[in-house]
């Protein structure tokens, strides 16, 4: 409704104020579903209830730069155990381009709203709600994280502190998890050496603090000479480029140490060249894939070696292990992330109704998560 307000700036503002906490007591809804409209010259100004909200939907599986359409749909109202979601940012993984493609290992309906993983500020709640309320920040619903509004059910929320960096937060979910759950799911001792390829990507990064902190040691492939230093600055053991031969003089850069641990997240010959640097009875897990040439098969270094491939699948985990150990986890890595003693680098933002340029930006060679945020 508009509304007249005289005097200065000053008494200006705090009717402004005066009429949004009124709105908020009659609405029970947090601060930001309002827009206001001000109007200087004719001393005036419109409080409205946000009533639209952009989500990135796909209709049909293809390329996101084909199938992906920005659509103004209404802001949904949370019913009973329900909160409606604003959302602060959200990333772009390459497993968001699986399930767009339609090659994911788990698909959502058609029509779907795109995006695996973001952070939000929970801003309504409806009846019978208990353990969350608005201005608690929770992870974007799996189903659909790359829109500014969402509804979900209150008691399949994971809160978050409010006390992070949001791009952190908005990282929490899956690469930090990965990451962790590999690493201590495998019984490493300390000293123990492990390598993995794609060292610059954001599970690198988290593998590189994490080990370092668990005294294990890493040998990080990488596919371009710039990116040696900056993992070294992140506490890397020992870096190398994928070209470099190193597979022929691991002996070497471990000081004659077996390597135990290989991580993959690309295939093809980077995933080879892991297997061939691993010791006796070493083992290789697969979490990703990025280059699906085929390979030959090692089977010399599966009889001589007795080496070992299995692979790891996030969602897998969540499904087979309680809320309860979930929130453990979740809660250690937060509080990590919140001192400052896990980070990862940001290589660009984009509002959410650029996600065509985002898409494109996530898919060259870079360092760092490409993110989305509401304009």
């Amino acid at each position: 409704m508009p509304a007249r307000a005289a005097g200065n700036c000053k008494c200006f503002s705090h009717v402004l104020k005066k009429k949004l906490f009124r709105c908020v007591e009659q609405t029970g809804v947090h601060p930001v579903c309002f827009t206001f409209r001000l109007d200087t010259r004719a001393n005036s100004y419109t409080v409205r209830r946000v009533k639209d909200s952009l989500a990135v939907t796909y209709h049909e599986h293809g390329s996101p730069a084909e199938v992906l359409r920005v659509e103004r749909v209404p802001v949904p109202k949370p019913g009973p155990g329900q909160v409606l979601i604003k959302m602060l940012a959200a990333v772009i993984h390459p497993s968001d381009f699986g399930m767009i493609a339609g090659s994911y290992g788990r698909l959502a309906e058609l029509p779907a709203v795109a995006g695996r993983e973001g952070v939000g500020e929970v801003v309504e709640a409806g009846e019978a709600v208990e353990g969350v309320g608005p201005g608690d920040w929770v992870r974007m619903p799996e189903s659909g994280a790359w829109q500014t509004h969402a509804v979900a059910d209150a008691d399949s929320l994971m809160t978050i502190p409010n006390t992070m960096p949001v791009e952190l937060a908005a990282m929490a979910f899956i690469n930090p998890p990965t990451a962790w759950r590999i690493l201590r799911d495998t019984h490493l001792s300390a000293n123990d050496w492990i390598i993995q390829n794609a060292a610059n990507s954001a599970v690198g990064h988290f593998v590189i603090q994490m080990a370092r902190a668990l005294e294990i040691r890493t040998v990080n492939v990488v596919r371009r000479e710039e990116l040696v230093q900056p993992l070294k600055d992140l506490g890397a053991d020992v870096v190398v480029t994928e070209d470099s031969g190193y597979e022929k003089r691991v002996k070497e850069l471990t000081d004659g140490q077996p390597i135990v641990l290989g991580l993959n997240s690309v295939g093809g010959e980077s995933a080879l060249r892991i297997i061939k640097s691993l010791g006796d009875g070493g083992k290789m897990i697969t979490f990703g894939a990025m280059d699906f040439t085929p390979i030959r098969f090692p089977t010399r270094q599966l009889i001589f070696s007795n080496i070992s491939l299995t692979g790891f699948w996030l969602d897998r985990w969540y499904r087979e292990n309680s809320r309860e150990r979930v929130k453990v986890m979740q809660d250690r890595l937060c509080n990590l992330m919140t001192e400052g003693k896990l980070s990862a680098p940001v290589a660009e933002t984009f509002p959410l109704e650029r996600v065509h340029e985002a898409v494109e930006a996530a898919g060259r060679p870079r360092l760092g998560k490409v993110l989305l945020k509401p304009a």
